[in-house]
C-alpha cells in the first residue's frame, strides 16, 4: 500500500530516484515506527511522514518521523556516532535513557558560576516521568538510571562534578549536536541524546567550552527545572533541585570544537 511518505529533495538525492519510489510505493516503508523526533508511534499509512536520513563518512541510516515533527531531511553524523547508533537499534538498546517510556530529553545550555568561573553547562530534563526498562512503568527512576551509569548527586551547586570516563559532548561548528555515551559492548561511543537538528550556542558559552574543554552536565526529573528564561533563573531552580535531591551531575569532556 503507498505510504504517506515526505521525502524532501535532499533525500532523494542521497538515495536516489528509484529507492525514493519504492518507498513512497510503501515496498521498503514499515507501516508502524517509533518517531525518531518524540519516539512515540507512528503509522505512515495514516499519518504524513517523514523520512530522515543520518548520514556519515561510510554509514547511512533512514528513519521516520511524524512529519508534524520535523521535516524530511538529511542528518551529517560522525560515523563512530552513527555505528554506535547501528550497534545499539540492533541490540534492542535504548538511544536514550528516556527511551522505555517514550519521554524526550530536553536539553538547557547555559554558564553556570563556580569558584569564581564561569562553566558550559547542560541542563537535561526528561518530559515525561522515566521508567526502569522491564520494570512496571509507575515509577520515575530517571535518577537512578543516571547514577547507575556514573553520574553523581547534587547536593552542592557550587561544587565542580566529578568527570565521567566514556562520556563526552559533541559540539561542531558552534553547535550543539549530542552527548555521547560508551557504546554497546565498549565499541566507541553511542548518541546517549542527540539534537533533532543541532542546537545553537552563545559564543560566551562556546568561549568557556574551548577554555576548559569541559561541559558539565546536569540532570533532573520532570517537573524539576523548567524552561528558564535567564541562567539567574536557571542557577536558582538548579540550587531547588539539589536541595530536594532531585539533581546528578556530570563533567563530560568537550568533543569537537
Amino acid at each position: 500500500m503507498p505510504r504517506m511518505l515526505d521525502v524532501s529533495e535532499d533525500v532523494r538525492a542521497e538515495i536516489g530516484d528509484e529507492e525514493a519510489d519504492r518507498l513512497l510505493a510503501g515496498d521498503n516503508a514499515p507501516a508502524s515506527y517509533d518517531c525518531t523526533s518524540c519516539r512515540t508511534p507512528g503509522d505512515s499509512e495514516q499519518e504524513r511522514t517523514s523520512t530522515v536520513l543520518f548520514v556519515g563518512e561510510e554509514t547511512a541510516v533512514l528513519a521516520f518521523a511524524h512529519a508534524t515533527c520535523i521535516p524530511s531531511q538529511v542528518v551529517r553524523v560522525p560515523e563512530e556516532q552513527l555505528q554506535g547508533a547501528v550497534a545499539s537499534f540492533e541490540a534492542g538498546e535504548a538511544l536514550t535513557a528516556a527511551h522505555p517510556q517514550q519521554a524526550v530529553l530536553g536539553v538547557t545550555s547555559g554558564l553556570v558560576l563556580i569558584g569564581g568561573e564561569l562553566h558550559p553547562a547542560l541542563v537535561v530534563e526528561p518530559t515525561a516521568p522515566v521508567a526502569r526498562p522491564g520494570g512496571d512503568g509507575l515509577t520515575d527512576e530517571f535518577l537512578t538510571l543516571l547514577t547507575e551509569q556514573g553520574f553523581q548527586p547534587v547536593a552542592d551547586v557550587n561544587q565542580k562534578p566529578a568527570v565521567l570516563p566514556g562520556w563526552s559532548v559533541l559540539v561542531a561548528m558552534g553547535q550543539l549536536h549530542s552527548v555521547l555515551q560508551p557504546g554497546p559492548g565498549g565499541a566507541g561511543q553511542a548518541a546517549w541524546w542527540q539534537a533533532h537538528q543541532p542546537l545553537q550556542v552563545t559564543e560566551g558559552w562556546r568561549a568557556a567550552a574551548n577554555k576548559s574543554h569541559t561541559v558539565l552536565v546536569f540532570a533532573a526529573p520532570v517537573g524539576s527545572i523548567g524552561q528558564q528564561p535567564r541562567e539567574d533563573l536557571l542557577r536558582d531552580a538548579l540550587e531547588k533541585a539539589a536541595a530536594n535531591g532531585r539533581l546528578v551531575a556530570a563533567a563530560m569532556p568537550l568533543a569537537g570544537t
